[in-house]
């Protein structure tokens, strides 16, 4: 769906966040360089030194987290972390044997972690000044603030989650949805496309989603992200992916205790040949491969033995507007759901919010969450333990206008 256009300007944005001194962007404490650094130590060439969001999670895993911070200078970044807040280990990231570094988006990957097991971490991030083979100058180093999260358990015997679609650049809706939540505990939050409306630039990509994520649960929950059909348009779209974590690829699954989670990336809504697309679209190939991948995700037997089977994906088979790519998804992935039996489907796009039981063209149930406009906006819960899966959605007032049950 078509929202009106925003404008960015990306000069004005990080100028105003290397203006903050003393405390950094977000709320990052601003240290001076560390005394016996390998390397020379010199002061910086006029721009402070910060973060531009707080620290985000993506994709975590049992075993693994996935940390990402962005800098408006060029550094080099790791992580402090530790089962305590005394951060006993580091961590950085290394590419064929050399440590990343000189840029200005870091991921470090934490490997070896326990299962549903509770981490401390900050991120350190030291300003390069200069690059040169045999001589690199470190300018200022700078900490973000001590965070806490969990690492998942496929074997929890109960767990929550949020699912937002279709924010379209509203960054207030974050809070706003989220509050909705109150109290109770969620273990992440997932992002079901068309986060964005057309991704322009990079600070509609940190301001408009990151920044608000960041400030809000991506600190110390990590979020976890699946493209829509706005998130692939726009002349940033493919430099965007540098700001997100897709371990495995931009369509993959997950346990998440009694839940198997199985994530597609559906592409565009309209044929690829469409003339708006100018011959840079080849999303229906992309989905194709997506259907043959399933075939072997269903014949597994991580999918055969979980207690309950679910697909998130942003444009739905059933109840869209009939475009092309849509009717793709129909055509490619309502014979497999129906085939093999999946629990519960829950999708976006469309702006219109229902709960579809199953009938006797897709065998399944089918969520579809609202839009980005104040009245539209839905937040979606579920919750599982061994026996049930219990579906909740709310409207932007806090009041239910949607619930689905399964039963094991």
């Amino acid at each position: 769906m078509h929202q009106p256009k925003k404008s960015f300007n990306r000069r004005k944005f990080l100028t105003n966040a290397a203006k903050i001194a003393g405390v950094g962007a977000a709320g990052f404490i601003y240290i001076k360089g560390c005394k016996n650094e390998p390397s020379e130590v010199e002061p910086g060439p006029g721009s402070t030194h910060v973060f531009l969001t707080n620290p985000y999670l993506l994709a975590l895993e049992s075993a693994k987290a996935y940390i990402r911070c962005i800098t408006n200078l060029k550094a080099y970044s790791w992580v402090e972390f530790g089962e305590t807040e005394h951060l006993s280990n580091k961590e950085h990231a290394v590419t064929n044997g050399l440590v990343n570094a000189n840029t200005r988006i870091h991921e470090i990957e934490l490997s070896g972690l326990k299962p549903g097991t509770s981490y401390y971490y900050r991120v350190a991030s030291k300003q390069i000044i200069r690059f040169e083979p045999y001589r690199i100058v470190y300018g200022e180093t700078i900490y973000s603030k001590v965070y806490q999260f969990k690492t998942m358990d496929e074997q929890a015997a109960e767990v929550s989650w949020l699912i937002l679609n279709d924010i379209h650049d509203v960054r207030e809706s974050y809070a706003h949805l989220i509050g909705l939540n109150k109290n109770e505990p969620y273990d992440y939050v997932f992002l079901n496309g068309d986060m964005y409306d057309d991704p322009e630039n990079e600070a509609q990509v940190i301001d408009l989603m990151i920044q608000p994520c960041a400030e809000i649960f991506a600190a110390q929950k990590p979020m976890i992200f699946v493209r829509g059909n706005h998130d692939i348009r726009g002349q940033y779209a493919r430099e965007m992916l540098s700001y997100f974590s897709f371990p495995k690829g931009p369509y993959f699954t997950y346990r998440h205790g009694p839940v198997f989670v199985i994530v597609l990336d559906t592409g565009e809504d309209k044929e690829d040949t469409a003339a708006v697309y100018a011959g840079l679209i080849d999303c229906e190939s992309f989905r194709k491969k997506q259907a043959l991948w399933l075939e072997t995700v269903f014949q597994s037997e991580a999918y055969k033995t979980a207690p309950f089977k679910v697909v998130k994906m942003h444009i739905p088979t059933h109840y869209t507007s009939d475009g092309k790519g849509e009717l793709h998804c129909r055509e490619l992935f309502t014979p497999l759901f129906n085939q093999y039996k999946v629990d519960l489907v829950i999708s976006g796009h469309t702006h219109r919010h229902g709960v579809y039981p199953p009938n006797k063209v897709h065998q399944y149930p089918l969520v579809i969450g609202g839009g980005p406009n104040p009245g539209t906006r839905t937040l979606i819960q579920l919750k599982a333990n061994m026996n049930e899966l219990q579906l909740h959605m709310l409207d932007d007032k806090g009041k239910q206008v949607g619930e689905y049950s399964i039963k094991r």
